[in-house]
């Protein structure tokens, strides 16, 4: 391992790291780095270890609730610090990783707001994570430009662009690639720290600052950790605090018990919450799978209409918008589909529907994951949205229970949406061991949100054994051959003599170790980070 010795820290790279990134892993920097460590890892470890404490008591066939030692916050008349003037409009809010092109195409897409993300979207290799930090940096000081040379195509900043906000790697994840002190680094630490260290004093001259996107956040005391995180960066590189700006994503079933109090934690920081449905699902079926009888139909069923997550959207508007923050809609993940005028018209009807529910349930904003999906959001938010935001919007008139938060949708399970799973999760993995965190399958952007739902069903229907719409029984043999049957169309597809240049051999082996495991792999990035 390559070693630095900082003061009395040590900062050591793996073995398998070549390129340092010198204009981004400056002794500076790493500085910045090594305290934020110091202050804030393991706290962020005993907040991990207390994830698997509630684990424990879901598994004792328990469901959430709102907390009782915080009562007194949620009755409270209290709001969040002021919106800054360019994030009150964010009615459309564009994702997608950190790639050179792809931060160009966003910012220019019309979309309002643009999120760069470093999680669910980004393959977090050593490569894609340095240099998606140096191609934020390029966007802050105005210099990313891109010339592709097999398309004789350039690509340059329009003189307006989205705002930019950026989404750090979750809690969960660590930086293998960097050690510091002998423990390996935090990934949200990383992420967070490099691009404060690099962008706060010019984005501060352009009149703008650092905004987040925060991750699968569990519980409140998880916010209070990122509110203590921004502060204490803040302090450190002498502005006031409340520069930093977050948006909180509510993507799992613990924290809509917990909205007021997320708030709360993060009051001095906060700007708005967001609905991110595909984790959301993911988290709801990993936290209750070992409950007796809990079933969740195939993914394609459960939609934004389901009670249970059309309880949490509308709470989640009620609750931002009586502490003065913003609510963001979920994301329509649909992706042009060409040479099909009849398909591609009605995909892009279900994201005007889905558009124009979330606009009239009260959303200041909503997502999507492609630029031509841009045109149908905007209409649909310009049309029953004229004011830059609805927090005008109260949504006194609904009442959300506990027991509608976790009511447990109506469906069934089907062979088709089991090979749908299998087929998914495992081009999925293949693509992200490649380095592609954000992959077009089917017409559908997916990224590791989507591939969780899929193998998570998969495992929690096979070790429920549970009943087909066909009257079948799904257990090991069923699924033997149902996955040998879409390994062998993979194969077909890909032809025998192409495998052994893609992952597929890999991803084809993680997919059936999570899915027939006893013990339930918390992330399917975990295992497969070990091999990027």
């Amino acid at each position: 391992m390559e070693e630095i010795v900082l003061q009395q820290s040590k900062i050591q790279f793996a073995n398998e790291v070549k390129n340092y990134y010198s204009e981004i892993l400056t002794d500076e920097a790493l500085q910045f780095i090594t305290s934020l460590h110091e202050e804030f890892n393991s706290k962020r470890i005993a907040l991990l270890k207390r994830r698997k404490k509630q684990q424990a008591i879901f598994d004792e066939g328990k469901f959430p609730e709102f907390p009782r030692e915080t009562k007194d916050i949620r009755e409270g008349a209290w709001k969040a610090n002021e919106i800054p003037h360019d994030l009150q409009d964010r009615r459309i809010e564009i994702t997608g990783p950190v790639d050179r092109k792809m931060i160009i195409n966003a910012l220019n897409s019309g979309a309002k707001t643009f999120m760069a993300d470093l999680e669910d979207s980004n393959a977090p290799s050593w490569k894609n994570t340095m240099e998606g930090q140096q191609n934020l940096k390029d966007v802050n000081q105005k210099t990313i430009s891109l010339h592709d040379a097999k398309r004789n195509k350039s690509y340059q900043l329009n003189d307006e662009t989205a705002v930019l906000l950026v989404r750090p790697r979750g809690l969960h994840l660590n930086e293998r690639h960097l050690l510091v002190n002998d423990e390996e680094a935090s990934g949200s630490l990383v992420d967070f720290g490099l691009y404060v260290f690099h962008n706060t004093k010019i984005m501060l001259e352009n009149n703008t600052a650092p905004y987040f996107y925060l991750p699968k956040l569990e519980h409140y005391l998880e916010a209070r950790w990122w509110n203590e995180v921004f502060t204490f960066a803040e302090n450190y590189l002498k502005v006031p605090v409340g520069t930093f700006k977050a948006t909180v994503l509510i993507e799992t079933i613990t924290a809509s018990f917990q909205l007021d109090e997320i708030i709360f934690e993060l009051k001095e920081h906060i700007v708005g919450l967001n609905c991110g449905r595909w984790d959301y699902i993911f988290s709801y079926i990993k936290k209750f799978r070992n409950h007796p009888n809990f079933v969740v139909p195939n993914r394609d069923q459960v939609t934004m209409t389901t009670p249970f997550m059309d309880a949490y959207s509308k709470l989640v508007i009620q609750r931002c918008h009586k502490r003065g923050i913003l609510a963001i809609g979920g994301m329509a993940a649909q992706i042009p589909i060409k040479n099909n005028k009849h398909a591609n018209d009605a995909a892009l009807e279900k994201v005007r529907k889905d558009k124009e529910r979330e606009v009239k349930n009260g959303h200041d904003g909503t997502w999507v994951a492609h630029p031509a999906l841009v045109e149908v959001a905007m209409n649909e938010f310009n049309k029953y949205m004229p004011t830059a935001n609805q927090l005008h919007v109260s949504r006194n008139d609904i009442q959300i229970t506990e027991k509608d938060l976790v009511e447990i949708p109506k469906g069934t399970v089907t062979e088709a949406g089991i090979r749908k799973n299998i087929n998914v999760g495992i081009l999925y993995i293949e693509a992200w061991l490649r380095g592609y965190g954000a992959v077009a399958l089917y017409n559908l952007m997916e990224d590791a949100a989507t591939a969780e739902i899929s193998r998570t069903q998969v495992w929690q229907w096979l070790k429920n054994e549970v009943m087909l719409e066909d009257r079948r029984t799904f257990d090991n043999d069923l699924f033997s051959d149902i996955f040998d049957d879409e390994v062998e169309k993979i194969i077909t597809e890909i032809g025998s003599e192409n495998m052994p240049n893609t992952k597929f051999e890999l991803a084809i082996s993680l997919f059936k170790k999570l899915v027939t495991a006893d013990e339930f792999e918390e992330f399917l990035t975990l295992p497969a980070y070990l091999h990027i």
